[in-house]
């Protein structure tokens, strides 16, 4: 006999308390970082230490950017896994694979959640219409606002939302471990090529992280609660058996 639903929320709820609440915590914590940061760079606070690091990275003469050409031009091939063309590409195809696998509503979400995440990413740069710097010659060609950094916040949405379904399939805490230190990595990895290439204020970069990060939290505890409800399939039955 199937348990009581609410019973049942209450019992998975007592096997996940600290992964709920650490994720709740770092909802609050994102927002209010997202939100102390907006409040800074809209009141000019922020531009010194902007216009500091941004020239940090360039010669002092030509203000081109440190490192050999190969060197930039790496950088430019960084930058193109936060674009739109690479990570809708990659999405796609977890999507397809999920699909293909028998979980559907799975691959729905994962569109679902990077779909939604590219929306709020272009209502947020419509909003703040904050300029790009004028500082630097730009290395990789840009468009529209700055604020938030578009490729950042994108790269923590899609990473860390695919690191963490991946992570879930997986029993043993290592691998779970490498694919979402890896889904950090690359994140990183990107919002710095933007601010080198000279596309991006810093604090664009740290908006753009924080703004994914919240979205990519708030994609986990979606999924958690539709799984709860049998309405998105588990990953793995062993995962299921061991979360």
């Amino acid at each position: 006999m199937e348990r009581n639903p609410i019973l049942r929320a209450f019992a998975w709820l007592g096997r996940h308390e600290l992964a709920i609440l650490l994720a709740i915590g770092g909802l609050a914590a994102g927002i209010w970082l997202f939100a102390a940061l907006a409040d800074e760079v809209m009141e000019g606070g922020t531009q010194k230490l902007d216009r500091q690091l941004l020239l940090a990275l360039r010669h002092p003469g030509d203000l081109q950017p440190l490192g050999s050409p190969a060197f930039q031009d790496a950088a430019r091939d960084i930058t193109a896994l936060g674009g739109v063309t690479v990570l809708g590409l990659i999405t796609v195809s977890a999507a397809l694979f999920l699909a293909l696998d028998g979980k559907k509503h799975m691959a729905l979400f994962v569109l679902g959640s990077v779909v939604s995440g590219l929306l709020v990413s272009i209502l947020l740069k419509d909003l703040f219409e904050r300029p790009r710097p004028t500082l630097v010659p730009y290395a990789a060609y840009a468009s529209n606002s700055s604020f938030p950094s578009g490729h950042s916040m994108m790269s923590a949405i899609t990473y860390l939302v695919l690191g963490a379904l991946l992570a879930r399939s997986q029993e043993r805490k290592l691998v779970k471990a490498y694919f979402l230190v890896t889904a950090v990595f690359i994140t990183v990895l990107v919002g710095i090529s933007r601010v080198y290439l000279g596309v991006h204020w810093p604090t664009d970069v740290m908006a753009g992280w924080t703004a994914g990060a919240v979205w990519a939290l708030l994609c986990w505890l979606l999924a958690r609660w539709l799984q709860l409800r049998h309405t998105l399939e588990h990953e793995t039955e062993h995962a299921t058996n061991s979360a």
